[in-house]
């Protein structure tokens, strides 16, 4: 069953058949890790399974190296976490989070979609908009038989720092930087050792995607709003990053509802970045 390669409201959603549809929970905070694990153990969607940003949608065990602050899980640990959640070719797959899919929803869409899985998408609204209409919500870890995945992230989705930037000198890539604009001129930097942000790059804060009750504005706005950044260049040539690969997805998410697909990451983004010091950065807003 395919519903959705992007977006799935929550009506849409809770009139799934149950075996039809595979909800994971998402819900993430960045100052307390534990804290989407006691979320969902307290309540979750009904019939949901639980993926951590720290635990399955990156590898927090192994030296960065580059890598940023999120590294990307390998391909084999990926695989093993849709095998033991039991993701099958005909289930549509749902993501949510707290954050309208900014803190590890359309991550975990991202993934996915890397990893070959065609039928993924982001709840809209995220979990508030599922209380919000009162829909079904329990406690019960649900028990899924496991099964057999194979899986093969596409490198094309991705990009290195040394390709990043050649064709940013060269002109070819837009590089979309999804962090609040104070963090992406430099004025303030919690969490990273430089402030900036990688010269040439274009700022477009994530939570601009969003309308006020939390829900993705329409395709056709946030269209018009990508296509001001970028210009003639096609979605294929377009990067994004954030501070470590996690809102960035939320930027790629947003221009594939808008219809321009093809777009990919710097996946260490700037926590990767700025590991190697001899690289420029930029401050202020070019």
């Amino acid at each position: 069953m395919l519903i959705s390669r992007t977006l799935v409201d929550a009506a849409t959603a809770a009139n799934l058949p149950a075996t039809d549809v595979l909800f994971v929970d998402c819900r993430f905070d960045l100052a307390d890790a534990g804290k989407g694990d006691r979320d969902y153990a307290e309540a979750h969607i009904a019939g949901a399974v639980r993926a951590d940003l720290d635990r399955e949608l990156a590898d927090m065990g192994t030296p960065a190296n580059g890598r940023g602050r999120h590294p990307l899980p390998g391909r084999a640990a990926f695989e093993a976490f849709l095998s033991r959640i039991g993701w099958r070719p005909d289930t549509q797959v749902i993501a949510y989070d707290g954050a309208g899919g900014a803190l590890a929803a359309a991550r975990f869409w991202w993934l996915a979609r890397l990893a070959g899985l065609d039928n993924v998408a982001v709840l809209d609204g995220g979990w508030p908009a599922w209380l919000a209409a009162k829909l079904p919500v329990d406690s019960v870890v649900p028990a899924r038989a496991p099964t057999s995945v194979d899986a093969c992230f596409d490198a094309a989705g991705t990009v290195t720092a040394e390709e990043l930037s050649a064709e940013l000198a060269s002109g070819r890539f837009v590089l979309i930087d999804a962090r609040a604009t104070p963090r992406y001129r430099g004025e303030v930097e919690p969490l990273d050792p430089v402030a900036g942000h990688v010269p040439g790059a274009r700022n477009r804060p994530f939570a601009d995607n969003l309308d006020a009750n939390g829900f993705f504005r329409r395709p056709e706005e946030l269209r018009k709003a990508f296509e001001a950044i970028i210009g003639p260049h096609p979605a294929e040539d377009v990067v994004h990053m954030c501070g470590s690969g996690v809102t960035a997805c939320h930027n790629l998410l947003a221009m594939e509802y808008a219809g321009l697909c093809g777009s990919r990451l710097y996946a260490p983004s700037w926590s990767g970045w700025v590991s190697d010091r001899a690289r420029p950065v930029a401050t202020g807003d070019r």
